[in-house]
Formats: C-alpha cells, structure tokens, sequence
C-alpha cells in the first residue's frame, strides 16, 4: 500500500492554518497535512522531508508566496503547488503561472466552493506527471511563454523532453534566443516548441546574453506554429503549402501587430483557419454568439450591415469584422489604439480579398 500524500499548507494568518488544514483532510487521498506560518520554514520543512503539494498563500510578510515559489521551483521541481489567496489581482495570477504553478485559487467562502478546491487539489495529486507540462495546470509550451512575456519577465526557461534539453533565454517580456543541444535561435525555439511533453524549470535571468532573436515574442509564436503546422501537414502526405485558406491565414498571422487570426465559415461551428491559438474552438463559439447577438441588435435598430467590432483588453485587443460568407477574428497586441486597430483590419480584409 503506497503511502499517503504530505502536503505543506503555508500562510501567515494561524486561524487560516488551522480551517484549511481541517478542509485538507477531508480529501479522498487522505493525506498527511503539516503546516507552516513563514517562507523560511516552510523551505526548511522541504529540505527535510519529501513533499507532494505544497499550498502556498501570497500575502505574508518579509518572505512572499511568489519569492517561496520561485525557490521552489529551481529546488524541487518535481513538487506540485497550489496558490490560495485572497488577492484578486491579474498580475498575481499571471506571475504565480509564470512560475509554475499548478492551481491558482481565491480562498473558497462558500461550501460549493469548498467542494471544488478539494476536487481540484485532488486532481493535482493523483495527476499523471508524463502528461503536458509540468508545473502549469492544461498548460502548453506555447502558453507557458506567453505568460512570461505577457508579465514582461526576465528569465531562462530549461526544458526537458526525455533525453532532450533546450533553454530560452526571455529578457523584458521579449524571447532573445533559444538553443537545444544541435541548434540555435529560431531554429531551436521551433524545435522546441514542437515538444508535448516535458518538464521545464523557470532559471535566474541572464541579463549579458546578446540578443539573436529579433522577431516579436507574438510574430515568433506564430511563425513556429505555421512551421510546426507545415511539418506536420508533410508528415501526413499533405502538400507543404496547404490551400490557398491556409496560406492567406499563414501570411495575415504575420501581419504587424496581430498576436492570433480565426477565420470562420458562415453557418459552421468548426474554425475554418486558426493561427496563434492553441485551443481555438472556444474563441470560435464566442464569436459565433457576440456576433449573431450584434447582428440581430443591428436589424433591431435599422442600422444596416455590422462592419466591425472592438474589444480592448489590458493584455491583448479583440477585432471582429464579417466579409462575404466568412467571420474573422483577429487578436492584437494591447499597445495598439482603436482607430489604429480599424485601419489594421481594413488591412487585413484587403489582403485577405486580394
């Protein structure tokens, strides 16, 4: 019989110590719970003894969650963690997934909520550590890099694919260079990101490394992809270059300032062409619906054809436009204004036409 998972509860507050440790054992795993107040022991209880989970508050004092996980995950790399906070923040969020984590959670107020934080910790115990990446929840690489650029950091990703090693050097939220053990720059970053599975481990920044990768962290994600696209199109005996759909998506991904494009059929429920997205059904049925609803507002109030609609968001702008029979859906970076936003699409359903 294996023995029961140890997990290290870790926040400042004791009152909240002692509810979650009580919430933690009603897990199915039945695991051993220890807890810790500060950052120093909890690192000093990962020293002694293995752990399996560790969860992890973000607000405490002299040593925060974010400085325990990041010396977490240079240390022991194989241990899984969860943040529970009470800080409702994006840029929490997002530099908590940068380094790794596997659950980010509001502190639970309610039984329901309750009921799903366990359900989730006990998924995260019992996952199967061959599958994805690990260190990120449903987490691919690409996404993984996305959030360090996103949240403009500065460090070494080191992956690991079986006997394959490959590291990528991200300096400001921009990737400067990659290398596996036979390439280098674009080369090594396609090859790497062409990788399923694996571990990766988020090393100090190396500020002196010289720049080799001059492409944008969105134009480099979305060249990799196509090149990755394209292998695979070869592999299966299908031409190189794809149909001519394809080829005008490949070439609009590349358009300045565009991060992703999903074009879609009018009627079909399945994305046409997709480039930049990882996942890119649940982008097509948000389309499909804010679109119809916009439409039907638009007959409702006589105010002719829907030329064009904007979504602004703090990290990435959303532009939506119909032509013909097809929808398009286009992602851009979030430093770009509306009215520059409406020119690029212009643009982008021109070249599409032409």
């Amino acid at each position: 019989m294996s023995a029961p998972p140890k997990i290290l509860l870790l926040d400042d507050d004791q009152d909240l110590l002692d509810l979650y440790r009580e919430i933690l054992k009603q897990l199915p795993s039945r695991p051993e719970i220890f807890t810790s107040s500060t950052g120093m022991r909890a690192l000093a209880m990962l020293e002694s003894e293995p752990f399996t989970l560790l969860v992890c508050d973000l607000n405490m004092p002299r040593m925060d969650g974010l400085q325990v996980l990041s010396i977490v995950r240079r240390k022991f790399p194989e241990l899984r963690t969860v943040v529970l906070t009470s800080v409702l923040d994006e840029q929490f969020r997002s530099r908590a997934y940068a380094l790794g984590v596997d659950l980010f959670w509001q502190k639970p107020s309610s039984e329901r909520e309750i009921q799903q934080f366990l359900q989730s910790v006990e998924s995260v115990i019992g996952r199967d550590g061959n599958a994805g990446f690990r260190g990120m929840q449903s987490k691919s690489l690409v996404d993984i890099i996305q959030l360090e650029c996103i949240s403009r950091n500065s460090t070494v990703l080191r992956i690991t694919n079986g006997p394959l090693t490959g590291k990528v050097w991200i300096q400001d939220g921009e990737v400067i260079d990659s290398a596996t053990d036979e390439l280098g720059g674009e080369p090594a970053f396609q090859r790497i990101l062409g990788w399923k599975t694996g571990n990766f481990e988020s090393l100090p920044a190396e500020p002196g490394r010289p720049r080799v990768i001059m492409n944008s962290y969105q134009g480099l994600l979305l060249e990799s992809a196509q090149a990755i696209d394209e292998a695979q199109g070869v592999a299966d005996g299908a031409p190189a270059n794809g149909s001519d759909t394809s080829h005008k998506t490949a070439t609009l991904s590349r358009f300045p300032g565009a991060e992703f494009i999903l074009v879609l059929k009018a009627g079909v429920d399945q994305p046409s062409e997709a480039r930049g997205l990882e996942n890119p059904q649940p982008v097509a049925d948000w389309v499909k619906q804010t679109l119809g609803q916009f439409r039907a507002l638009g007959e409702k109030l006589q105010g002719g054809p829907l030329q064009q609609l904007q979504g602004l968001g703090s990290h990435r702008h959303v532009a939506l436009a119909p032509r013909d029979d097809l929808d398009f859906c286009v992602g851009w970076e979030h430093n770009l204004s509306a009215g520059k936003i409406s020119e690029s699409m212009k643009k982008v359903l021109a070249l599409w036409g032409s």
